[in-house]
């Protein structure tokens, strides 16, 4: 499943001690003959289901989960249950007067559900035209569609029909195998038996879905959307067409399925959802206008990518139980640049790779942390937690690094090896590292045990004889170094050390703090390195002051721009904890004012703006503004004009500083960016889509009511899913008060749709100069805000209200949350505490030193 960046980087602590949900064992689910009849208008359906399971023992009853559903009646072996539920734990458990004897059982159910609201289970789906009946079961809710064994090691194959309405179409897991008539006005669609697979990985969605169509290696490919958006899936079919040969290539292994879907669903709360051959997705991480912004269709080709990843690692190869989720979203996170990097390597991906890496990194640096294998997993809220950046970005980010360590073909026949080992069965984190250490021969075992069964990040210490020592990083000072299972932390690192030659040398460091330090060997004996070849490394690094000096002074020249971005991300993560000054930090961002990747230059504005807002007065923003302008606006007029031809990185760099130039009040950008908005909604077509995307929101962020009345239309009126999200989320750009507050109540009054309401609050609380105007809303608006939360959007607000910098806010957030829960957010709201309290510390120390430095900087 491929979550929002800002799902991603909600950070949580540790699971909360509650009882377990977990099924008895004893039984074994072998097929479901699944047959449902969903009602679009009463928003209903019912269904009945034949499991063919496996008894070890005999046994008078059965315990399955069921969530939502009403229980018609039960049969097996010529005897009818009674049914009793245990509705906390989301089961169900049927009783008979014999016991059921041990060996093959046919279980017969009758039902019936509810198509939800809440974008989970068999939910309802709504456009302006007509309600669409759709799915998403990961991680726990194919139980609201069918009573099931629903864990992901209860494998077991399906047979699934659905009878609609004679004008609607479904598209389910296998491919259609006959359409016959149902009585009036209703037909039936039955589809091929699946693959051995999870439960969470069951699709089917109901509707007047068109498709466009392709194929590749073989294997037909569909993109399909609602009717008048049929127009925007060629990209999303062709990105399809060349990741699937890709990772055909790649894995060794040929997809399995016979057909492959792409559906965009106009609800959805997630980007994607991987189920097997019926990929499900968010419009706007499928379908996009060939005209739209390179940056639209990096998003796209990105979201397409992860989920095809998963049909291997994921669906093909499932994790044992949730504790082990990693397996699944780490690889395909770190997984889904590799096809469109090849495909389209002007991209920069290898820079985007680095840019996630350090904020992974931040994540991973703070006291509300956890491990990557999450122990204590066992409630659902405890499994929906788990889908956060740690997850995602460490656990591709420790693959990636393994991969640089052993080398792309070592790595890809060891990860190969454990695929053909484990084919359409579960495994562990155990089975991935174990099959890489036997087609290597390297230590792979220790390195990813050590990263991924304890938190945190590994700082580096490198003396000024090449020994180097290791400790766990805070980027808050006051944080100390916390023993993890009775002793202090030490990691199995790869370190790869680039010398003067660009040469590499890869060695494993591993030994603690104490009682001795490893020795790093420079490749080529020059005195230049550095300690962090390609940025794949997952730690922090501290140099000599001199080597320091000499790496920075010679940074363009000798490191590449993952690098560059890594050095950044070091030096500023290492500021924060104490062990840096803003005013250093600052010399060294300025210093990459002219850098030629944008990437690189927009890590080091946005570290600049960040420094702003928790350090800032009035005074000290008007005087960092004004040598933003003085620096950087000359290197944006040094870019010229906008040109069809040009690459994308000088597209990007344009974009980044004429965005931030905006940002610092810039009067010739406010006016190119009145000019080029009122060109847009003139109906001229952009020469370039993102400058124009970054004009709009400059002038929305001094903008009137007349353009916010232009962008609100845009957001519920488009067809094009892209310009409808963007102009949405401008919305919360605008810094009028009264136009705060028209967000506000608009976001809350059920016209956005639930899957889009979160945005808005979130970006309102994020942003300095409208979050006291959203948080005062939010809590005296509660019921009118909360009712538009699903299961997970409510966490994300949770998450921004960790915006905050202040003692008094601190206390208004824990006290808020206190009493008005949210579900699944725990963990969520220790996180935002601790970044408040992180803020307030930074802000005690970093206020007089850019103070300061800005007193050297007239």
């Amino acid at each position: 499943m491929y979550l929002r960046a800002s799902v991603l980087f909600a950070a949580t602590l540790f699971a909360s001690s509650a009882d377990a949900q977990r099924l008895p064992t004893g039984v074994h689910p072998e097929h479901y003959k699944l047959a449902l009849t969903p009602d679009l208008k009463a928003a209903t359906f019912s269904g009945t289901e034949t499991i063919d399971l496996t008894l070890d023992t005999p046994s008078k009853t059965i315990t399955l989960n069921s969530a939502e559903i009403q229980i018609l009646s039960v049969t097996a072996g010529g005897q009818t249950a009674t049914v009793s539920y245990d509705v906390p734990k989301d089961q169900a458990t049927f009783t008979f007067a014999q016991p059921l004897p041990a060996g093959q059982v046919h279980l017969q159910i009758a039902y019936n559900g509810i198509l939800n609201d809440k974008l989970r289970g068999f939910y309802l789906s709504k456009t302006k035209a007509r309600n669409y009946a759709v799915t998403q079961f990961e991680p726990t809710d194919a139980r609201r569609a069918f009573p099931s064994f629903d864990e992901p090691a209860y494998k077991a194959t399906f047979d699934v029909s659905l009878t609609v309405d004679a004008g609607d179409t479904v598209i389910a897991n296998g491919p259609m195998l006959s359409d016959t008539p149902a009585g009036p006005g209703k037909h039936t669609l039955a589809f091929g038996t699946t693959p051995k697979m999870s439960t969470y990985l069951v699709a089917f969605q109901v509707g007047d879905f068109q498709c466009t169509s392709g194929k590749a290696d073989g294997v037909p490919i569909r993109v399909c959307s609602t009717p008048d958006k049929i127009g925007y899936t060629g990209f999303a079919l062709e990105a399809a067409e060349y990741i699937l040969t890709y990772y055909d290539k790649y894995f060794g292994i040929k997809y399995p399925m016979q057909k492959l879907d792409l559906i965009g669903l106009p609800d959805f709360e997630a980007g994607a959802m991987e189920n097997f051959g019926c990929i499900t997705y968010r419009e706007t991480d499928l379908l996009v206008d060939k005209a739209a912004s390179t940056d639209a269709k990096k998003r796209v080709a990105l979201v397409v990518a992860h989920e095809m990843a998963h049909q291997w690692f994921g669906d093909m190869v499932t994790m044992q139980w949730w504790d082990n989720l990693w397996l699944n979203e780490g690889f395909a996170t770190w997984m889904s640049t590799k096809p469109i990097a090849k495909w389209h390597p002007e991209w920069l991906f290898q820079e985007d790779d680095a840019k996630t890496l350090d904020s992974t990194l931040n994540l991973d640096a703070q006291p509300t942390t956890h491990p990557i294998l999450a122990k204590d997993t066992e409630t659902t809220d405890q499994i929906n937690e788990l889908f956060d950046g740690i997850t995602y970005g460490k656990g591709g980010a420790v693959i990636g690094m393994v991969e640089n360590y052993l080398g792309e073909e070592v790595f890809r026949k060891g990860v190969h090896n454990y695929l053909a080992a484990h084919l359409y069965g579960n495994a562990t984190a155990e089975d991935f590292w174990n099959a890489q250490t036997s087609t290597s021969h390297q230590p792979v075992d220790k390195i990813m045990a050590s990263f991924v069964a304890q938190p945190g990040v590994p700082l580096l210490t490198i003396g000024q004889d090449l020994n180097v020592t290791q400790s766990r990083f805070y980027l808050d000072s006051a944080q100390r170094e916390l023993p993890v299972a009775g002793r202090l932390p030490a990691w199995n690192i790869p370190v790869c050390l680039k010398g003067q030659k660009k040469t590499q040398k890869c060695a494993v460091i591993s030994s603690p703090l104490t009682p001795s330090p490893d020795k790093l060997a420079v490749p080529d004996g020059a005195p230049f390195f550095y300690a962090n070849a390609g940025d794949h490394g997952y730690y922090r690094t501290v140099y000599p002051a001199g080597q320091l000096k000499a790496i920075t002074a010679g940074a363009e020249a000798s490191l590449s721009a993952p690098e560059r971005i890594g050095l950044l991300g070091d030096q500023y993560a290492l500021m924060r904890a104490g062990q840096g000054s803003v005013g250093d930090f600052l010399d060294l961002a300025f210093a990459f004012k002219a850098d030629p990747s944008a990437p690189v230059l927009e890590s080091a504005l946005l570290k600049t703006e960040s420094i702003e807002g928790t350090a800032g007065t009035p005074e000290t923003e008007a005087h960092l503004d004004a040598l933003l302008l003085r620096e950087f606006g000359p290197v944006y007029r040094s870019l010229g004009k906008p040109s069809r031809s040009e690459p994308y990185n000088t597209q990007a760099r344009r974009t980044i500083l004429f965005s931030i130039l905006g940002v610092s009040g810039d009067k010739s950008i406010l006016a190119d960016a009145r000019t080029l908005t009122e060109e847009v909604f003139a109906g001229k077509k952009p020469l370039d889509p993102a400058l124009t995307d970054a004009a709009v929101v400059v002038a929305a962020r001094n903008g009137d009511s007349a353009l916010y009345d232009k962008l609100q239309d845009v957001a519920e009126n488009a067809t094009d899913p892209g310009l409808k999200s963007d102009a949405l989320t401008t919305l919360a750009k605008f810094q009028d008060p009264l136009l705060v507050v028209r967000t506000l109540e608009y976001a809350s009054s059920g016209k956005v749709r639930n899957q889009d309401s979160w945005i808005l609050f979130s970006s309102l609380l994020q942003q300095q100069k409208t979050r006291e105007i959203a948080w005062q809303y939010i809590q005296q608006h509660w019921p009118a805000v909360s009712a538009q939360f699903t299961t997970n959007s409510g966490v994300r607000v949770v998450a921004a209200a960790g915006s905050f910098c202040s003692v008094q806010q601190r206390d208004e957030v824990t006290s808020f949350f206190a009493t008005h829960h949210v579900e699944a957010a725990e963990r969520t709201l220790a996180k935002s505490i601790d970044s408040i309290n992180d803020c307030i510390r930074r802000r005690a120390v970093q206020r007089p030193e850019l103070e300061r430095w800005l007193a050297t900087h007239p």
